[in-house]
C-alpha cells in the first residue's frame, strides 16, 4: 500500500514580498532621478552622490532579504531602517534650503519601503514602532513641525498600521482555513478506514456472532466475545482517532498542511472494465445484467464502485436472508454510469438507516454513499417493506475521468 504527501500550501504574504522588492526598486530609481533633476541646488552633492550610491547598492544586494518572511531578519530590518534614518538626517547637510523649503529626502519615498518590511514581517505593531522613527527623523531634518511634513508622516505610519494589520489577519485566515482542510483530508481518510473496515473485519465478526449463536457450547462463548468486539470497533470507528495538528505555525512559510493520501494499487490509467469486476458477483442468487459492450472506467473508479456494489450485496445476505434474491443492473450512458442492485427481501423498515446509524452501523453510509459521494456520484435508496430494496449508484463520466 503506497503512500505520497501532497502538501497544501496557502500563503497571502509572497505576493506582498515580490511587490515590496519591485518598490524598492522603482523608488531607488526615483531617487537617483530626483537628485540627477536638481543637483544645481545641492550645496554639497558628493554626500548625496555617495549615499546613493550606497542606497543603490544596498537595495540590489537586499533583494533576496526582502523576498519572504524567513530571509527578512529582525537585524536586516534594522540595518535597513538605519540606511533610511540616515538618508533623512543627512538631507539638511546635502541641501542647506532643505529646512527652509519642503522638498524630498535623500531616499525619498524609499524610506516608505522599509517600513513597509517591518509591517509584512512583524505586524501593525512593528509598522507602528518604524513608522514612528520615521516621523522623529523626518521633524528633526526640518528643525520644526510643518504641514507637509505631518502630512507625509501621517500618511505612511496609517498605510503602515494598516498593512501590518490586514498581514495579521490574512495569517489568522490562512491557518483556519489549513485546519478546515486538514479536518476534511482527515475525515476522508477516516471514512475511507472504515469501509475497509466495515467491508472486511466488521463483516466477519458478524458472521461469527451469528453462526457461534446458532452453534451453541463454547461457539455461543466465541460469538458473544465476537459481538463485544463488534461493538467495540464500530464505536471506535465511528468517533475516530484525535489527529494532532500538521498545520505550520512557521510564520515564514506561511500555513500550509500536509495530506497523506493512501494509494491502495499502484497509479494506472488503463480504462478497467466494470464488467469484468462484478462479474464473480454473480451467482445462484445474484443475476447479473450487463450491456454487450464493456464500460470503461477509470481504476480507481471502477474499483470503488464495486466496492459499492459488494456493500449493497452484503446488505441483502445480512438483512434480506441467505434465501433472498439480487439482481445487478450496468446501464453505460453517455454521461453517467448506473449500476442497480435490487432485492426480494423484506424491505428496510422506516427510520431503521437512522437507527443504525446511532449504533454505529454504517454500512450504507460509509460503504456505499460514501464512496459514490468521494467519486463526485450519488446513491440512492429505495425501500418499502415487504417489497424489497432498491440501490442505484450513479457516477458521472465527467468526473469519473477526473479521478
Amino acid at each position: 500500500m503506497a503512500k505520497r504527501e501532497r502538501v497544501v500550501r496557502m500563503s497571502v504574504e509572497l505576493p506582498l514580498w515580490r511587490a515590496l522588492s519591485g518598490y524598492r526598486v522603482l523608488t531607488m530609481v526615483y531617487a537617483v532621478l530626483i537628485f540627477t533633476f536638481g543637483r544645481e541646488r545641492y550645496e554639497r552633492p558628493w554626500v548625496a552622490v555617495a549615499y546613493l550610491a550606497v542606497l543603490g547598492v544596498w537595495t540590489l544586494a537586499t533583494l533576496p532579504k526582502v523576498a519572504n518572511a524567513a530571509s527578512c531578519t529582525k537585524r536586516f530590518l534594522v540595518a535597513d531602517l538605519a540606511v533610511a534614518l540616515t538618508g533623512i538626517l543627512l538631507t539638511p547637510l546635502v541641501d542647506a534650503q532643505a529646512q527652509s523649503v519642503d522638498g524630498p529626502t535623500l531616499p525619498s519615498i524609499w524610506t516608505a519601503g522599509s517600513v513597509l518590511a517591518f509591517a509584512i514581517k512583524g505586524g501593525w505593531r512593528w509598522a507602528g514602532v518604524a513608522s514612528s522613527l520615521v516621523a522623529v527623523a523626518n521633524i528633526v531634518e526640518r528643525g520644526h513641525p510643518t504641514r507637509d511634513t505631518f502630512h507625509n508622516v501621517l500618511l505612511v505610519w496609517v498605510a503602515s498600521i494598516a498593512i501590518g494589520y490586514v498581514v495579521e489577519v490574512a495569517r489568522a485566515s490562512e491557518r483556519t482555513l489549513a485546519r478546515a482542510l486538514e479536518i476534511e483530508a482527515a475525515t476522508r481518510e477516516r471514512e475511507r478506514l472504515a469501509r475497509d473496515i466495515h467491508d472486511s473485519v466488521l463483516q466477519v465478526l458478524a458472521m461469527v456472532q451469528r453462526r457461534g449463536t446458532a452453534l451453541g457450547g463454547e461457539a455461543a462463548e466465541l460469538g458473544r466475545m465476537a459481538g463485544e468486539q463488534e461493538i467495540a470497533l464500530r464505536t471506535l470507528v465511528a468517533g475516530g482517532l484525535t489527529r494532532p495538528s500538521l498545520v505550520s505555525e512557521d510564520e515564514s512559510e506561511g500555513a500550509f498542511v500536509r495530506v497523506v493520501e493512501v494509494d491502495d494499487e499502484p497509479d494506472d490509467d488503463t480504462p478497467v472494465d466494470l464488467r469484468v469486476l462484478l462479474a464473480p458477483r454473480a451467482g445462484a442468487r445474484v443475476t447479473l445484467s450487463e450491456p454487450g459492450a464493456p464500460v470503461p472506467l477509470p481504476p480507481p473508479v471502477a474499483r470503488e464502485l464495486a466496492a459499492a456494489v459488494g456493500a449493497a450485496l452484503d446488505n441483502v445476505r445480512v438483512h434480506a436472508g441467505e434465501d433472498a434474491h439480487a439482481w445487478i443492473l450496468i446501464e453505460d450512458w453517455p454521461d453517467e454510469v448506473i449500476v442497480t442492485v435490487r432485492d426480494d427481501g423484506p424491505g428496510i423498515p422506516e427510520g431503521r438507516l437512522a437507527e443504525a446509524w446511532g449504533e454505529g452501523r454504517m454500512g450504507v453510509a460509509l460503504s456505499i454513499r460514501g464512496r459514490l459521494r468521494d467519486l463526485g456520484g450519488s446513491a440512492e435508496l429505495i425501500s418499502v417493506p415487504g417489497q424489497g430494496t432498491e440501490v442505484e449508484l450513479k457516477v458521472p463520466r465527467g468526473k469519473a475521468g477526473e479521478k
